[in-house]
């Protein structure tokens, strides 16, 4: 076993281990409860960790990393082709009438899945 993720945050180590588990990586956590040593131990050395089997060490950093990466960078404003309201750039829909940047009309409704948003950035 390998660590791939380590973290001052409990919940981001817990949330990343079911991101790895929703791809079948089976995930160990060290550490969860060491948190109240900090101060007796280095703090770092109690900072929860995340563990994965050798052979799943690449696959499991590539999920963590484009989960980790911002969405996009953030984008001029724009000015609404249906009320000429001027949104703010990282917003694909206008607030006011629901009309899309590039679009007609709004996505309403999208669902997609974990390991089709990843694939897709």
């Amino acid at each position: 076993m390998k660590k791939v993720y380590c973290a001052k945050d409990p919940l981001m180590i817990g949330h990343l281990r079911n991101v790895l588990a929703t791809f079948g990586i089976a995930c160990l956590t060290k550490n969860l409860d060491l948190s109240s040593a900090a101060g007796e131990l280095p703090p770092i050395d109690c900072w929860p960790e995340l563990w994965v089997d050798d052979d799943q060490v690449a696959r499991a950093k590539s999920i963590l990393k484009k989960t980790m990466a911002p969405l996009q960078s953030v984008k001029k404003p724009w000015t609404c082709g249906g009320c000429g309201e001027e949104i703010e750039g990282q917003f694909s829909e206008c607030w006011s009438c629901g009309r899309g940047r590039s679009r007609g009309r709004a996505r309403r409704g999208v669902v997609v899945s974990l390991s089709e948003f990843l694939r897709n950035r």
